[in-house]
């Protein structure tokens, strides 16, 4: 059995984070700064009320009479208690013999084409321990993107505005940035877990050494952009935001209502439907966060029984990642248009460039890990190379049938076509046609049928711990 260090990493970065915000907003206090205050204290102690709920929701402590517990979590100590009780589930392993196991059955990566089944068995305390780590990998997912991602933004904001940085604001920023690095990484994981549930999944150092580096470039430069426009144009940098956090929220839900699916009823069988709604509005709510920001591997699926996407779309990572380098590029831009005296001390062009090729960088390392370090890449229809061609071909097909030289103009409108019509040009319209009929995404069904039927409370924990309780997982495309 593993060691669950994933879990005392995250209580780990909860806790410093935390730590290091109360003490920062005590020397805004002293300094006279009551916003800078305030912000800071709602960006720490939001993120902290919604993981200490997720955890309550996970654990179903609200069902069970446990009234310490749920004191703790109104202090907000929770992960710190669920942090040790998972490690003293760790330390009882093998001393007592477990009455009751169950068999898990799980494939192998395929090998020459061939898939084969191996069955293992759970303990109870095995159970638990999974159910833990499935609670804090969300967790972290949750404080990264609600809580560190705007407090980073929130405090390299305030070091351009007062053109310094003190010893506690930088111990601050870096927790944060790595705290919304490690976030992303577990995002990543979390999402091949459940899309590839029937595989016995093997990650390797390369892989997270991969997603580490794609995530941090990824994530430090788009926080550097908006930090930079928001300093020059105060009032539009809103908009902006706003635009972007919208269109992630209703993009799922536009998706659900094209679907004409039913009303989902399955989250959990104790939520009425008011419930049900709330549930999901926070899910998309996270699914907006994590976008702002980076890619988030896992994509939202409102008419799926799991409410994630479990296909991989080459298309769509695609137009995200095109779209986003160019609205970088004209934030960029208009900062460096409307840049202020206060630059004149650095070469303005070279940091534009330095940010670009930065985010190329973190594409490049994307590009690596989906082609060569991707633990279930075995698994898909095509390669991401293959798919990425077959994407910009298209879109390339698309530019040139709406550009201006490849209409009619004049009277060659009401011409009828030529009889002597080059057959070059009609091999090019029936190329086009076959391209736009094209699939862009390749699916995979990979039914959820593993779960640990383990008797009593411990079957109801851990069932509850992976299927029931995804509506608060994010997890990012894998």
């Amino acid at each position: 059995m593993r060691l669950p260090s994933s879990i005392f990493v995250s209580v780990s970065l909860f806790t410093a984070e935390t730590t290091a915000a109360l003490y920062l907003s005590s020397t805004y206090r002293s300094a006279g700064d009551q916003i800078w205050q305030g912000l800071t204290l709602l960006f720490t102690l939001v993120p902290s009320v919604l993981v200490q709920l997720t955890l309550t929701f996970i654990h179903r402590d609200l069902s069970r009479d446990r009234p310490l517990i749920l004191l703790l979590h109104i202090l907000q100590l929770g992960p710190i208690v669920r942090c040790l009780e998972a490690f003293c589930i760790y330390g009882s392993v093998g001393r007592v013999e477990e009455p009751y196991v169950s068999i898990t059955r799980k494939k192998q990566m395929p090998r020459g084409g061939q898939s084969e089944e191996v069955e293992r068995q759970v303990g109870q305390a095995e159970g638990k321990l999974f159910t833990h780590r499935a609670a804090f990998a969300r967790t972290s997912v949750i404080q990264a993107f609600l809580g560190s991602a705007p407090q980073l933004t929130l405090q390299l904001y305030i070091c351009v505005l007062q053109q310094g940085m003190s010893i506690g604001r930088g111990t601050l920023m870096v927790i944060s940035l790595l705290s919304i690095v490690y976030g992303a990484l577990r995002c990543n994981i979390l999402a091949i877990k459940i899309k590839y549930d029937d595989y016995e999944v093997d990650v390797r150092p390369m892989a997270y050494l991969c997603i580490f580096l794609w995530r941090s470039f990824e994530i430090a430069t788009r926080v550097v952009v908006l930090v930079l426009f928001s300093s020059v144009l105060q009032l539009w940098v809103l908009p902006v935001v706003l635009l972007n956090f919208l269109v992630f929220f209703l993009y799922p839900w536009i998706l659900f209502w094209q679907s004409h699916s039913p009303f989902p009823e399955n989250i959990e069988k104790t939520l009425t439907r008011v419930g049900t709604t709330i549930v999901l509005c926070l899910l998309t709510f996270l699914y907006a966060g994590i976008n702002m920001f980076c890619w988030s591997a896992v994509q939202v699926k409102l008419n799926d029984p799991d409410l994630i996407n479990k296909s991989q779309n080459w298309y769509r990572m695609a137009v995200y990642y095109m779209l986003r380098f160019v609205e970088n590029a004209s934030l960029l831009l208009l900062w460096y248009i409307y840049k202020t005296d206060f630059y004149n001390f650095i070469c303005a062009p070279l940091l534009v460039l330095q940010l670009l090729v930065a985010y190329a960088i973190a594409i490049f390392f994307m590009l690596v890990f989906y082609q060569f370090c991707h633990p279930c890449r075995r698994l898909f229809s095509s390669s991401m190379t293959q798919g990425l061609w077959n994407c910009s071909s298209l879109l390339c097909l698309m530019c040139n049938s709406a550009s201006p030289q490849n209409r009619p103009i004049g009277k060659a409108v009401l011409e009828p076509p030529s009889p002597t019509e080059p057959a070059n040009d009609r091999a090019r319209d029936t190329a086009s046609d076959t391209t736009d009929d094209m699939p862009n995404d390749t699916s995979y069904d990979m039914l959820n049928d593993t779960i640990y039927d383990i008797p009593n409370e411990m079957g109801n924990n851990i069932e509850g711990g992976i299927n029931g309780d995804v509506s608060l997982s994010v997890s990012c495309n894998a």
